[in-house]
């Protein structure tokens, strides 16, 4: 049973009360008041230091066996890409020969299987397609000529004085 004693609220002038909320009140109006603009992040502005052309890194030299090795090994890499792109594009090729000589046994055995095995199903590869609409051209309308209406925002710190 250790408490601390009870304090004794402070007696506030109810003047002063009702005079700091209107200050207080004051103060949001003006706030609403005042449109505050957003001030861009400064982040994703590179600063002019930056886009110095004499910052750039200068150009390594590489010894003719350094350069050797990497065109050799440049080589290499392409040639096995280009293998890799004819083994799938063979195997594409022989999955629709073998495709189209299914499709003509089926024509052969059943013509009514082989009309239903070419009919589109849509729900295999759901296909939704929105575009522009084609409407005609307006007959009266007068391009513009090339006048330019500047809106660059101008940002400002709007400070309040206490």
């Amino acid at each position: 049973m250790r408490a601390e004693p009870l304090r004794k609220k402070k007696k506030v002038d109810p003047k002063k009360d009702q005079a700091a909320r209107d200050r207080l009140k004051k103060r949001i109006r003006r706030l609403e008041k005042a449109n505050q603009e957003l001030i861009p992040i400064e982040d994703f502005i590179t600063p002019v230091r930056f886009l110095d052309k004499a910052r750039q890194r200068p150009q390594v030299e590489l010894s003719f066996e350094e350069s050797e090795r990497r065109a050799l090994l440049l080589k290499k890499w392409s040639l096995y890409k280009q293998q890799e792109h004819e083994m799938e594009r063979n195997a594409i090729r022989s999955m629709l020969e073998a495709q189209q000589e299914a499709l003509q046994e089926l024509q052969l055995t059943s013509p009514e299987l082989h009309a239903e095995a070419i009919k589109r199903d849509p729900s295999l590869f759901p296909f939704e397609r929105e575009g522009p609409d084609y409407t005609p051209p307006v007959s009266n309308y007068q391009p513009p000529e090339g006048r330019y209406h500047d809106i660059t925002k101008v940002y400002t710190q709007v400070e309040f004085k206490r």
